[in-house]
């Protein structure tokens, strides 16, 4: 797998799109995903390639002056659970570090309410990420379960 920091707005673009489209799933609100879409042009964005086509990819956003998120991840489907995602999340939890940040931050559904996103619990879980609160911010059938890191 190669990882790569993508700085052209429209490259950022084309791959998040690629990615999300195939990743309805998780992904299926469709003003959401055209958001996830938009706000990738202007952060900071590492993408995954395997055979030169984008594999998956991933899209920090500043929270805070100390403070990092993980905005958005998407890695393809067929190559769930090959390490694409633990390297994107390497490169830029590096970035960041090398950035002056001391804390990255990753938002999902709380564990036990979707399978789907049970596996997201999960991998977050086993890159190091620790339970901050569940907040209902997006409503109460999607409780906002928010993990943070220490990267400094």
């Amino acid at each position: 797998m190669d990882i790569r920091q993508v700085t052209d707005t429209a490259e950022k673009q084309r791959i998040a799109r690629d990615i999300l489209e195939g990743l309805k799933q998780w992904f299926e609100v469709d003003e959401s995903r055209e958001q996830y879409i938009n706000d990738c042009a202007k952060q900071p964005f590492f993408a995954a390639f395997s055979d030169g086509e984008p594999a998956g990819f991933l899209c920090l956003k500043e929270t805070g002056k100390d403070t990092v998120e993980l905005a958005v991840m998407g890695v393809k489907k067929e190559l769930h659970r090959c390490g694409a995602g633990r390297e994107l999340f390497d490169a830029a939890r590096s970035f960041a570090a090398q950035n002056g940040y001391s804390f990255m931050q990753v938002k999902t559904v709380k564990m036990g309410i979707y399978d789907d996103y049970d596996r997201t619990n999960r991998f977050y879980l086993g890159l190091g990420f620790k339970e901050l609160e569940v907040l209902p911010l997006w409503d109460e059938a999607n409780p906002c379960q928010v993990y943070i890191m220490y990267i400094g």
